[in-house]
């Protein structure tokens, strides 16, 4: 009732100032109806469809097995004409203020903002069609004097976040990215969760696709809160759900990925060793922590993981490294995902924003941290390449692979 009520607002707002303008250039108001394309009826049919669309949306149902993205996809455009109101109202609210200290109202204020209204429809579109499609790799080089010399050049990729069901059926996009990592003939090749966004059979279309990914140390992959099976109502309750979860398991073996569930493997050149370790996803409440550090590595009494190897992490959730990782561990590299810039990030030179800021310390990119050892600890987050909620990513904020280069400090 709120979102009606608010829309409502936005469109009477937008009609008077239709109105206003026929008055201005007409210099009286003109009857409605011998006007059918003029500017106020115009606001009229949009204020109809929005609310039209918006009644659909909320209606069409959302259980079941079947993919809810028809949904996502409405919502996304009543969202994108909604955000041009608004930034319409902004440019309308800055020709007012004269108004303010009672002298006349400048009509430069409309046209300001039907410039913003375009550009933000013009935003919304390009990120819906172009943003989401367009990879981006991002190059990393990760130095350290604890790094063995037999790794010196060692190359990783990591992709996330690949929410499947975001392309339905159509492994195009899917097929684009596998042959973009093997192209860059990494030695090693993770994933950082969320394959899927509601259940595992949103993997079957792509199966065909991922499992194309190849490097000689192999896919090693760890869950997402995403993969739990926890934003879909079972039929039969918790036994279901875990089944789903069993799947997952089942279908990244397929996929020819090791999946390390609180666990670690070695990975060896000549005589040297890397330590590789995942963990479940270290959820943040209301989610639970699967996510357990202690369990997948050797710690002391204390609960505390430090050795002279180096050691690279694999976890979902970038707060875990935030509060936990950096905190009790000589860990060197922690790979996350999650955040995704909340689809939505701006960058100039040096510059970068992104809403994800505000609940994320760190979002996207590079992170140091001295650890309790004396050593660095080190994080990266990965924005992902698939969607959710919004099938959309705007501005800067491209489906992500990352290149890590190992190098001897």
């Amino acid at each position: 009732m709120a979102l009606y009520l608010l829309e409502l607002a936005v469109d009477f707002y937008i009609f008077c100032d239709a109105r206003y303008y026929t008055k201005r250039k007409n210099k009286q108001f003109l009857p409605l109806s011998e006007h059918p394309l003029s500017p106020v009826w115009i606001t009229v049919y949009i204020a109809a469809a929005c609310l039209i669309l918006l009644t659909v949306t909320i209606l069409l149902p959302r259980r079941g097995e079947g993919s809810i993205s028809h949904i996502v996809w409405l919502l996304y455009i009543f969202v994108s004409i909604f955000a041009a109101k608004l930034f319409y109202i902004i440019g309308s609210a800055i020709g007012r203020i004269p108004q303010i200290f009672r002298r006349k109202r400048l009509d430069t204020g409309i046209y300001v903002g039907l410039t913003l209204a375009v550009l933000a429809l013009f935003t919304m579109t390009w990120g819906a069609t172009v943003g989401r499609r367009h990879i981006h790799v991002n190059e990393v080089t990760v130095e350290s004097p604890r790094l063995p010399a037999a790794f010196s050049g060692y190359r990783i990729v990591q992709i996330s976040d690949l929410h499947v069901d975001t392309w339905g059926s159509d492994p195009g996009f899917i097929n684009k990215l596998v042959a973009e990592v093997n192209a860059l003939h990494p030695d090693l090749i993770v994933f950082t969760g969320d394959i899927v966004s509601r259940s595992t059979p949103e993997i079957y279309p792509f199966v065909g696709a991922l499992s194309k990914l190849n490097a000689p140390d192999g896919v090693f992959s760890v869950l997402g809160n995403h993969d739990y099976g926890d934003y879909k109502d079972w039929p039969s309750g918790e036994a279901h759900k875990l089944n789903n979860l069993d799947l997952i398991d089942i279908e990244e073996n397929r996929l020819g990925w090791r999946m390390l569930n609180n666990e670690h493997v070695l990975l060896s050149r000549g005589n040297d060793t890397i330590a590789l370790i995942g963990v479940e996803n270290w959820g943040e409440p209301p989610f639970k922590q699967y996510g357990k550090l202690t369990e997948s590595y050797p710690s002391d009494n204390q609960g505390r993981i430090h050795d002279g190897r180096y050691k690279i992490l694999l976890s979902h959730n970038p707060m875990h490294w935030h509060e936990e990782v950096r905190k009790t561990s000589d860990i060197d590299l922690t790979l996350s995902g999650h955040t995704h810039a909340m689809q939505m990030q701006f960058s100039l030179g040096g510059f970068r924003w992104s809403p994800s800021q505000y609940r994320y310390p760190e979002w996207s990119g590079l992170y140091r941290s001295p650890n309790p050892f004396g050593g660095e600890s080190l994080l990266y987050v990965n924005i992902g390449a698939g969607e959710v909620a919004m099938p959309a990513r705007l501005g800067t904020a491209f489906p992500e692979i990352t290149l890590f280069t190992l190098q001897k400090k």
